[in-house]
């Protein structure tokens, strides 16, 4: 697709890159003392994982330009920033308040400012377990560094998302108790997947124990589909990165997503973009449950599921903890040997 003329370009740089796609638009045309010849120089908007986000941010920049200089601040630069202006004007309680709370934003305080959009910051709210109080806390400092931003010219005005985030479902998810679909809701799935293709995904977590976050973050790069297994490299916790093994009855729902198109993610959006926890849930977990009568499932409710199923099927307990990612005494690594993985692929099929 051919762009106008000065709306900027994309273009994907060699090689294995997280973010290959970059965008860039005109600067200036200036002499060239080297070669007497008139040159283009370029200003680079960013670096992106797929075309279509790249092709997003160009439409994006065109309709509000931003100060480059200032896109370049990261999250924790506008922190730090902001924090030494707010800190000299209020109690020490309240900037240890202010700390905790800062603390919930670990997962995104090296990305660019301008790059945040509202999903990071509801998948902050809904993955962090906390009260109220504290995640009122925590949108109150959010809503200092969006002012600040918008003020100093580091964002516009309507980037400004916070008041957007939902925090009415306050609490420690892991502290509700986990329903596991029954077996009869679990042949009811298998009933309707057809319909959807996004049922799919609900079959895949149960069948597989992921958490929702390891399989929307997943890369196809890390899944090997000859071998029937695929690597969790990124995880709540530290026996949570591992090799899983991929079972039978769901081999043609992997295969089916690895070839759906070019999103460098496993799962992925109608128009080829990674997923985000809330945009799943919101889209396609509640409305496609609540039709078959299985709203009050959560999606951790999977996982629980899939460690019901393996035990049902008398999986030694060793195996279920390496499948899930349970953090147990016979589980001391993460990466296992070819014999390992077939060991694996055995134990899942009996589910």
């Amino acid at each position: 697709m051919k762009l106008p003329n000065g709306y900027g370009n994309i273009s994907k740089m060699p090689g294995k890159r997280r973010n290959p796609w970059r965008v860039r638009k005109t600067d200036k045309w200036a002499l060239d003392p080297a070669t007497g010849k008139a040159k283009q120089f370029y200003i680079t908007i960013g670096y992106y994982p797929t075309k279509a986000e790249a092709l997003q941010a160009l439409s994006d920049y065109n309709k509000n330009p931003f100060d480059l200089k200032f896109s370049r601040k990261t999250m924790e630069e506008v922190y730090n920033e902001w924090s030494e202006r707010k800190f000299g004007e209020i109690s020490e309680a309240n900037i240890k308040g202010y700390r905790a709370a800062w603390k919930l934003c670990a997962p995104i305080q090296s990305m660019r400012f301008v790059d945040i959009r509202i999903d990071h910051l509801q998948k902050l709210v809904d993955e962090s377990g906390k009260n109220t109080p504290t995640l009122k806390k925590f949108k109150v400092l959010l809503k200092g560094l969006f002012d600040y931003a918008v003020i100093h010219g580091i964002i516009t005005q309507d980037r400004n998302i916070v008041s957007y985030l939902d925090i009415s479902h306050a609490g420690n998810p892991n502290a509700r108790s986990h329903t596991p679909f029954t077996s009869d809701q679990v042949a009811r799935l298998w009933e309707v997947h057809g319909g959807n293709e996004y049922y799919s995904v609900i079959l895949m977590l149960i069948y597989t124990g992921l958490r929702i976050g390891e399989l929307l973050d997943l890369e196809k790069k890390d899944v090997h589909l000859d071998e029937r297994w695929f690597f969790v490299k990124e995880s709540k916790t530290d026996a949570g990165i591992r090799s899983v093994p991929i079972a039978k009855k769901i081999m043609p729902f992997f295969k089916y997503w690895y070839n759906k198109n070019d999103c460098p993610h496993l799962i992925s959006t109608p128009d080829a973009r990674h997923f985000e926890y809330r945009n799943y849930f919101d889209s396609y977990w509640k409305p496609l449950l609540q039709p078959i009568g299985m709203e009050s499932h959560r999606p951790h409710d999977t996982r629980h599921t899939c460690i019901s199923m393996l035990t049902a099927a008398k999986v030694d307990e060793r195996f279920i903890q390496r499948i899930v990612g349970h953090k147990g005494q016979n589980v001391t690594r993460q990466v296992y040997t070819h014999l390992e993985i077939e060991e694996l692929i055995t134990e899942i099929d009996k589910i």
